[in-house]
């Protein structure tokens, strides 16, 4: 199966706002640079994605994704994280690829394992694969063979929707709920569990 995996990625100075009372502004923009090549790297020598495609509107994001052998696509326009998802999708589909995985760049535990564990689940098409988040409402990979099969519907309570729009599309639906792909780092309490975690990545 041919698969490309797409990063969305926030501006890295940006990201992350309601980390704000316990980083600074350059603490998040360091921490957010960390996670995307955390993100990068731990993508880099996964045979069966034969490429890995980050969308950003922030120029140092994209140069430090193309230093560690990634395609880009600039986001212009409003920031719309489904509208650019759905652009770059349709970047992946004119290289004839089979399916494409969702990965925001915000998951400091995630492994080379994880991502495997997500294309296992992709055999036998059409199929949706998800990994909810810990709370069990929000997306935190999204993985769809063929691609295009179902529109992005990321946003506040997208487990659910997607899971709806699988069903709706005939495809088998894989959930795949894990530890260290459900933790993204989103508020104060997510941070210091990672702490307790003894990281995986340096902040």
């Amino acid at each position: 199966m041919t698969i490309w995996a797409i990063i969305p990625v926030k501006p890295l100075r940006r990201g992350k706002s309601r980390l704000a009372g316990a980083l600074s502004e350059d603490e998040r923009a360091e921490l957010n640079q960390a996670l995307l090549v955390h993100t990068l790297n731990t993508l880099s020598d996964i045979r069966e994605l034969e490429q890995v495609l980050v969308v950003s509107r922030d120029p140092h994001a994209l140069t430090i994704a193309r230093q560690h052998g990634a395609r880009t696509v600039r986001e212009d326009g409003q920031p719309q994280l489904n509208t650019a998802l759905t652009r770059a999708t349709v970047i992946a589909k004119v290289h004839a690829t089979r399916g494409v995985l969702i990965l925001p760049a915000d998951l400091p535990l995630i492994s080379r394992e994880d991502v495997l564990t997500l294309i296992e689940k992709a055999v036998d098409p059409p199929v949706v694969v998800i990994a909810p988040d810990r709370h069990g409402r929000g997306t935190n990979a999204l993985l769809i063979s063929p691609s295009g099969l179902i529109e992005y519907d990321f946003g506040e309570n997208s487990f659910q929707r997607h899971c709806e729009r699988a069903k709706q599309a005939g495809a088998r639906l894989e959930v795949v709920d894990l530890p260290s792909l459900g933790l993204d780092l989103d508020l104060p309490e997510d941070l210091e569990i990672i702490r307790e975690l003894e990281k995986t990545i340096s902040f």
